[in-house]
């Protein structure tokens, strides 16, 4: 635990785990009424078991392989607090044997993406799902990137400076474009929530030019499971 710990504060000191006797103390209402079960659970097994029913629950067409990734590889979900907000540790030991960190932030966190939260009821309702029910963003702790982005770190493309040349017609409308998936090199998968009907979305970078009509859920179920692999 003291390894694991240390590890976490690397990237916020402020980070600790907590006990049930800590979690039996958080006000209610302040995470999912789920979690107060889940998490007071003694048994790892049974705290994995219960929280993979929410994803499946929500997202099991949409994030099979990861799913199925977590299912066999996770080894423990944790608590944590940073003194502003809650959040699940995974603990994943992945095929290699290597132990990954990710962290999945708490869906009753508060909103802090204005353009966001101006339009958010268009989004489509699988990532409203996700974002409401599973978690505001769910990616390596480390970098926060190769997963799902929390509401703030969510890019409006609007927003975006671009390194290529507008010569060709763009096929998304940029003030309706949001970015909830990052590589953490400066990509995204992206939805323009004017033109998603089919679940399509947009390989989006400031350096290259799109890759449209991609499969949103498809790109972003491989890139997690490709992350875990990593």
């Amino acid at each position: 635990m003291d390894e694991k710990l240390n590890y976490l504060k690397k990237y916020n000191k402020n980070i600790n785990i907590l006990s049930i006797n800590e979690i039996d103390k958080i006000q209610l209402g302040m995470i999912p009424d789920e979690w107060y079960k889940i998490f007071k659970q003694k048994d790892v097994k049974e705290r994995i078991d219960l929280l993979l029913k929410i994803w499946k629950r929500y997202v099991s067409d949409q994030l099979r392989n990861t799913i199925s990734y977590l299912n066999e590889y996770l080894e423990d979900v944790e608590m944590m607090y940073d003194g502003n907000s809650y959040s699940v540790l995974y603990t994943i030991k992945n095929s290699k044997g290597k132990y990954l960190y990710y962290e999945g932030k708490n869906p009753k966190d508060k909103f802090e993406n204005a353009e966001l939260e101006n339009v958010w009821g268009n989004t489509p309702e699988p990532i409203r799902n996700f974002y409401e029910n599973i978690h505001n963003g769910f990616y390596y702790y480390a970098s926060e990137s190769m997963g799902l982005v929390t509401f703030d770190s969510v890019t409006y493309i609007g927003d975006e400076d671009l390194e290529w040349d507008l010569e060709e017609k763009l096929e998304i409308n940029l003030e309706s474009s949001f970015g909830f998936f990052t590589n953490g090199m400066g990509s995204y998968i992206v939805v323009d929530y004017s033109n998603c009907d089919k679940g399509n979305g947009t390989f989006w970078s400031s350096k290259i030019k799109p890759k449209y009509n991609i499969d949103f859920w498809s790109y972003v179920d491989e890139w997690i499971v490709i992350g875990f692999e990593s």
